[in-house]
């Protein structure tokens, strides 16, 4: 800091330098200086970002399997380059429009039933007074996601198989049915299945937004006569909005992805034509049948069509006025 003298012999007011850089400026020591200050957290995403590097980023130049007659011992480059033609049989061949037909039911059923069961758990859980209550009962819920879905469907087998408990009290009174290999029950019965394994855990995203929420609204409401049905409608809802639309975004550029060891694991009790989706659809084609270029032209286009789903439904965030998973 320096004061310049003026023309009268006083002082001007003291005139701050400015530092040569600081920690908001794009300078090269502005930027060394906010790579100091974050280098914990910098080290802590190294090992996410090299698993996206190799596992997502690093495995699309595969996709280059689709346009080729794909023979192991030859590799990648040594492979016969057919074009479209993996496509053209693709989109004529009746089991893939088969999975393609599954997929869309059970994701459809995912995104009705599954996608709102965590927020309207997460009301409950954020309704309860008691602190201990809520934690206990968060404790409870959240144990099905650490469960595989081996265990998980082995429950399930127990309790609604043909030998399992429901089917036997169901038929000492003269009416046995077995849900489990039951195709006209097989699509509840996989969401059934998510709802209890995954509904627990999928709370945590928006109970957190719940706690931002003002409670200072919620009083203003109450002092203005809303009940609890207007405050959660006015008040709650319009709060967490931005993570419902962003989580919806998400979830619809997986649409096509609902998942593979779940219905790996009970295709054969339904059969392919009801529990064949498009995941085991490219296992059983690709690593099972060996036909390498089909399945990776099969996993190509369900990508493409997440693509497109997902830049769609962002689209529309921007036009109800949400950021969604980009800005425009």
């Amino acid at each position: 800091m320096t004061r310049v003298r003026g023309d009268a012999g006083g002082t001007s007011p003291p005139i701050e330098k400015a530092p040569a850089s600081s920690p908001a400026d794009g300078s090269p020591a502005g930027r060394l200086r906010r790579v100091r200050a974050d280098r914990v957290l910098l080290v802590i995403a190294v090992p996410g970002l090299v698993y996206f590097l190799f596992f997502h980023y690093g495995a699309l130049f595969g996709n280059v399997l689709a346009f080729k007659n794909y023979i192991p011992f030859l590799g990648a480059s040594g492979s016969e380059w057919v074009g479209l033609a993996h496509f053209e049989r693709m989109f004529g061949d009746p089991a893939f429009w088969n999975a393609v037909e599954n997929t869309l039911i059970i994701a459809a059923l995912q995104l009705v039933f599954f996608f709102p069961a965590p927020l309207a758990l997460a009301l409950l859980l954020n309704s309860l007074v008691g602190d201990t209550v809520r934690r206990f009962v968060q404790s409870v819920i959240y144990l099905p996601h650490f469960l595989s879905w081996v265990i998980v469907i082995a429950l399930f087998q127990q309790m609604l198989g043909g030998a399992g408990v429901v089917n036997g009290w169901l038929s000492n009174l003269g009416a046995g049915i077995s849900i489990i290999g039951n195709p006209d029950a097989y699509g509840p019965l996989v969401i059934a299945q998510l709802i209890w394994k995954e509904c627990g855990w999928a709370t945590i995203i928006f109970l957190a937004a719940l706690s931002q929420v003002d409670e200072q609204q919620y009083e203003a409401a109450a002092l203005d006569g809303a009940g609890w049905g207007r405050r959660l409608w006015h008040v709650t809802l319009p709060a967490i909005r931005p993570v419902i639309v962003l989580l919806l975004v998400l979830r619809l550029g997986e649409f096509l992805s609902i998942g593979f060891e779940q219905f790996f694991l009970q295709r054969q009790s339904v059969g392919p034509e009801t529990g064949e989706v498009l995941e085991t659809f490219v296992y059983f084609t690709g690593f099972a049948g060996g036909d390498f270029g089909y399945a990776a032209a099969v996993g190509l286009f369900k990508g493409l069509i997440g693509v497109v789903l997902i830049y769609t439904a962002n689209k529309v965030a921007h036009r109800l006025g949400e950021q969604g998973v980009y800005k425009a």
